[in-house]
């Protein structure tokens, strides 16, 4: 499976490299990244691939394309929801350039992928496919915006922990709540 976004049909040797890149990371952790997130959330995954010898999967998932239809061979098609299919591509170039920064001497071997569509299903499916032995993923940033999104769309965490079996660690970063504080969404 390529969750590469593409309009085109992908070769024969495409898929095969494809299938020899996932079966590299069978039993991978995977880092879910954001553009301009705290380099906390990978480091942590780095550390925890290290300690369990294990490949790292840095995953994007691009919400503004959505699965239309997967191959036999797991080749996953996708489509745009927006005309503007250039914005996954952009925010895959900076997880792509955050990485190489923190982990330029990192001694686990790692690798970038894009997901396309929800979140919490793009990489629960992803999980499944390469047997990952851990997700890592991050807080959401304080906001009212934030705070807007995630009732509608919830927490990734959440919803991967109520949608397949792995561990999921949930990095903090930003701005920490007070002791005293309740939480955004339950704010009213």
């Amino acid at each position: 499976m390529t969750d590469q976004p593409s309009t085109d049909e992908p070769s024969a040797s495409a898929r095969a490299q494809q299938s020899a890149v996932d079966a590299a990371l069978r039993g991978a952790v995977i880092a879910a990244i954001i553009p301009d997130q705290s380099p906390r959330v990978l480091q942590e995954a780095a550390h925890y691939a290290a300690l369990l010898g294990a490949p790292l999967a840095v995953v994007h998932v691009d919400v503004t394309r959505f699965v239309t239809y997967e191959d036999p061979d797991g080749y996953v098609h996708s489509a745009p929801v927006d005309i503007n299919v250039q914005a996954g591509e952009g925010e895959l170039q900076v997880v792509r350039a955050n990485a190489e920064s923190v982990l330029v001497n990192s001694p686990v071997a790692w690798e970038v992928r894009q997901l396309v569509g929800d979140p919490a299903l793009a990489i629960k499916h992803f999980a499944d496919k390469i047997d990952a032995k851990l997700i890592v993923v991050g807080t959401r940033k304080r906001g009212f915006g934030e705070s807007i999104r995630q009732f509608f769309t919830g927490s990734v965490a959440a919803r991967l922990s109520h949608r397949q079996h792995r561990a999921i660690l949930v990095v903090p970063q930003g701005e920490l709540l007070q002791d005293h504080e309740d939480f955004p969404e339950v704010e009213g």
